[in-house]
């Protein structure tokens, strides 16, 4: 069977940036269940409501989503739906997209839109499937590469 899925996670904080106020966008996506994209923005503008910021990060990553899709299919992978925590009324009513609310315990979305708590960013850095090392380690992944 080719058919995969593909799962996103959206979230925006607001007006976050002390010094312009404005807001930033996160997003994570999945296929299968390996991470394969993750971004952290700051939207162009400050947005007037949470509501706002929220739809901004929405849209992109949707166009992410979409562009992920347009590029797996050409590989011969096919999609049913795709679920993305978050979108635009017209992807969902084609059935592109399902839309689900995820509580914020449960939002990965957050290690980049938010500023998070050591213990917050562990959890969700191990929730997202990566891996966080100290410069001694990297120093010494590389002195292997290098051998």
């Amino acid at each position: 069977d080719s058919s995969v899925t593909l799962t996103a996670f959206t979230d925006a904080d607001h007006a976050g940036c002390q010094d312009t106020h404005r807001n930033t966008s996160g997003s994570v996506q999945f296929l299968r269940e390996r991470l394969i994209s993750w971004s952290s923005k700051r939207q162009k503008s400050a947005a007037i409501s949470s509501m706002k910021a929220e739809y901004i990060a929405l849209s992109g990553c949707c166009a992410q989503i979409l562009w992920m899709r347009l590029q797996l299919s050409d590989y011969g992978f096919g999609f049913n739906k795709i679920p993305i925590y978050h979108f635009i009324k017209e992807q969902v009513e084609n059935g592109v997209i399902e839309l689900y609310f995820v509580n914020t315990e449960y939002q990965l979305a957050d290690l980049f839109s938010k500023a998070l708590g050591r213990d917050r960013i562990e959890f969700l850095i191990n929730k997202v499937g990566m891996r966080s090392f100290t410069p001694e380690t990297l120093k010494q992944l590389m002195d292997e590469v290098d051998e």
